[in-house]
């Protein structure tokens, strides 16, 4: 194994990774260092993921098992990864229940569910919330369809609710993705970030406001794009000036080699698996 530098500063997009908590852990996020320097390779690492879930009447934040045991062990999974520098996002989905961010009957509906995005936000000392519009089974005729107003309402009561050092982003996927503004709300005024969700491919979120330094149009899934793939998706990202490279299914397994394949055109360098010592 190389040895890194002592750390230092990074330059160049950020990193995310996306980890699949119910087989892997989110403490692989803080085990991989940039060779030359030290410095971190992921700057946001994502817990995947909680759910926008129904009792019926109204929507509900929901945690499985193998979330809730993250979060409810924040001070050994979460805060040493904040302690590194890296941010730490609670990435939150439908449940195939026919709820989801798109289809709030009303701003006061989208009101209660912000505010318990941000409690878990402070309750657990997180970071943000990820937006992933996916698997809410949205009614396709009558009540509970997606409505241009349900999105717009959300995030700007989720803005609201937290300070305004926390991060929102945007999974660009599903019917919130594409209601990004009413009655004056602009929904890239009030996100972080948004990348692309497709794996192995180049796609720029159509987010109005936003701009190339929180956009993130390649995307990888670590253990299924190929090395090849990574690497090229890596030097467009660099040569087209954007400013996030999207991660997702990092493993409890080094990694670092495949990984060298992203870092060395993203920061020159390539990386090294700290193992169990992170």
């Amino acid at each position: 194994m190389n040895t890194p530098a002592t750390a230092g500063a990074k330059t160049g997009p950020i990193t995310n990774a996306y980890v699949e908590v119910n087989n892997a852990s989110i403490a692989n996020v803080g085990k991989y260092v940039l060779t030359s320097n030290g410095a971190q390779v992921f700057d946001i690492g994502i817990i995947f993921a909680a759910n926008i879930n129904s009792d019926g009447k109204s929507a509900y934040l929901s945690f499985n098992e193998q979330v809730k045991a993250v979060l409810d062990n924040a001070a050994k999974e979460i805060a040493p990864l904040q302690a590194k520098g890296i941010k730490v996002l609670l990435s939150v989905l439908g449940n195939h229940q026919g709820v989801g961010f798109a289809n709030f009957a009303d701003e006061g509906a989208a009101k209660a569910f912000a505010a318990q995005l941000a409690k878990a936000v402070t309750t657990y000392g997180l970071d943000g919330i990820d937006f992933d519009d996916e698997y809410a089974d949205y009614p396709t005729s009558g009540p509970g369809q997606p409505n241009a107003w349900s999105f717009p309402y959300l995030v700007r009561a989720v803005r609201n609710e937290l300070p305004k050092d926390k991060i929102l982003s945007l999974y660009f996927i599903g019917p919130a993705s594409q209601t990004l503004s009413y009655d004056g709300i602009e929904v890239g005024d009030l996100l972080n970030y948004s990348w692309n969700p497709y794996y192995g491919t180049w796609g720029v979120p159509a987010v109005p406001h936003l701009d190339k330094a929180h956009l993130g149009p390649a995307a990888i899934d670590i253990q299924n794009t190929s090395t090849e793939e990574a690497n090229g998706l890596a030097q467009q990202t660099v040569d087209n000036g954007y400013g996030v490279f999207n991660t997702y299914n990092l493993p409890d397994a080094d990694v670092s080699t495949y990984l060298s394949s992203v870092t060395k055109p993203l920061y020159g360098s390539d990386v090294t698996y700290l193992g169990g010592s992170a």
